[in-house]
This record gives structure tokens, C-alpha cells and sequence, in this order.
């Protein structure tokens, strides 16, 4: 399948500091006419990366939340289908091939599998299988929510295709990465639910115990050894500090509302 035969997609990415799959996550959406970076604040070679490819067009914003990020992306692409992936997401052959000869309707989204991985070897427990998510939509029809963190595409009122092919995730290279991301994103979750939903240290304790046992226990992660517990470890962590963090920040909203 060449350019000239594809439907008119345009593919939509959000980097920071992506350099680690970048270049792979690019040349496998190589086919595809148009792809958007919208990048908010890489320091390393992400940039250089995506100059490399004619078929990428790159624009810097400030971090606005990711749902309103999807969706600037989307308001920049050339067209009006949306094959929206993460930076470090790689679009197997097949699903290119497959979304390459879809018959596709303004009328449906379409979702594929996704297979994670971690540490060189593919995530079946934990939650992360089976992982299914809508990424391919028209832009007249539906877009993302506005959500800081746990965007979608809106799919109400749409009927959901689902693809065969995955696209392989890998999100964490090393401990470090886990570190980096629970930072990022229990920030993002405290500052959208700020004033809106209650926390305290017993409610984030309970979340994040039941956080651990569920993934290590009920979702299996037992069985895949040192990354198993590792990623239930963080899946605990990460909801416990999220509540905390919460909790400081309605503690802080309720101090500047004190006359």
C-alpha cells in the first residue's frame, strides 16, 4: 500500500522527552501522509528525531492536560480521519495493513488490541491484558474528552469497530520510568480533582493496599515474577500517593479560602 492509496488519515502523537521509541514509533506510521507531534517541552532529541521523517510535522505547546492536548492535536492534523498513538506505541504491519483496507465510516470508531510490554517481555497479568482502546476516529464526529489524565475518544452514539492487529506499547524501560510517571500523573490526578473529591491518609492507605493486592493477587501478577510485582508495586504506590496528593491539595484549596 502506497501514500498515494492510503484514506486520507492523519496519525496524532504527544511527545516529552520520547527519544527511547520515537524513531521506531515514527518509521512504523512511515506509510501514513500526515503526522502531528505536538510536543510540550522535550529537552532531549525528540525533536531531531522527528525532523528526520518528510511525513511529520511538529508543533511545541505547554502541557495543558492530555485530553486538551489530544484534542489540539487533532485540530491540527490535514485530515479528518485521527489515528491517535502514544510515543512509545509501535503500529504492528498488520494493523497498518488492516486500517489500511478498512472501509471506514464517519459513523464508527475503531479500536485495537494493545500488547504491553516490559522488560523485553510481553505483560498478560497485572491489568494490562487484554487492553483494548479506540484510536482511530473521523473528527467531525467525536473527539477527547477533556480530561487532565483517563482521556478517551467519546464513543457514544458510534458504533465501535473492533480491529484484529495490535500495536505493541512499551511504556517502561526501568525503574526510573515507573518513578517518572507516577510523578506526572498523581500530580495531574490531585490537580483535576482538587475541591471536587474528598481524600485523606486512611482513604489513600486502603487505595493503594487494595491497589497492590488486586494486581499482584486477583489480576495474577504472582505468576510473572520480578515484573509482575513490580508493576503491582507501582500500580499500589501510585494509588496511594495519588489520594495523598489529593489531600494536600484540597488541604491547600481549603486554607486560601480561609478569610
Amino acid at each position: 500500500m502506497t501514500p498515494s492509496t492510503m484514506p486520507p488519515i492523519s496519525v496524532t502523537i504527544l511527545t516529552k522527552d520520547a527519544q527511547r521509541l520515537l524513531a521506531g514509533c515514527l518509521q512504523a506510521v512511515s506509510g501514513f501522509p500526515d503526522v502531528v507531534i505536538l510536543d510540550n517541552g522535550s529537552t532531549d532529541a525528540t525533536l531531531d528525531i522527528a525532523a528526520s521523517f518528510a511525513n511529520v510535522r511538529v508543533f511545541q505547546e505547554p502541557f495543558t492536560g492530555f485530553g486538551p492536548l489530544h484534542n489540539r492535536a487533532v485540530e491540527l492534523a490535514a485530515h479528518d480521519w485521527i489515528l491517535s498513538i502514544d510515543s512509545d506505541e509501535i503500529v504492528t504491519s498488520e494493523l497498518f495493513t488492516e486500517i489500511s483496507n478498512q472501509p471506514l465510516s464517519p459513523a464508527c470508531v475503531y479500536s485495537f488490541p494493545m500488547e504491553n510490554y516490559f522488560n523485553g517481555k510481553r505483560i498478560t497479568t497485572c491489568g494490562w491484558h487484554p487492553d483494548r482502546h479506540v484510536r482511530l476516529f473521523h473528527r467531525g464526529h467525536t473527539r477527547f474528552t477533556d480530561a487532565a489524565v483517563h482521556e478517551g475518544v467519546i464513543t457514544a452514539g458510534l458504533r465501535e469497530v473492533r480491529l484484529s492487529h495490535p500495536v505493541r506499547h512499551y511504556s517502561y524501560a526501568c525503574v526510573a520510568d515507573f518513578l517518572t510517571k507516577m510523578q506526572r500523573y498523581t500530580d495531574q490526578f490531585a490537580a483535576q480533582h482538587a475541591g471536587k473529591k474528598n481524600s485523606g491518609p486512611i482513604k489513600a492507605l486502603l487505595h493503594g493496599s487494595f491497589a497492590f493486592f488486586k494486581s499482584y493477587v486477583l489480576q495474577r501478577g504472582i505468576t510473572q515474577g520480578y515484573e509482575g510485582l513490580l508493576i503491582s508495586a507501582y500500580n499500589g504506590h501510585t494509588a496511594f500517593y495519588k489520594y495523598l496528593k489529593l489531600h494536600e491539595a484540597n488541604q491547600h484549596a481549603c486554607r486560601r479560602h480561609v478569610p
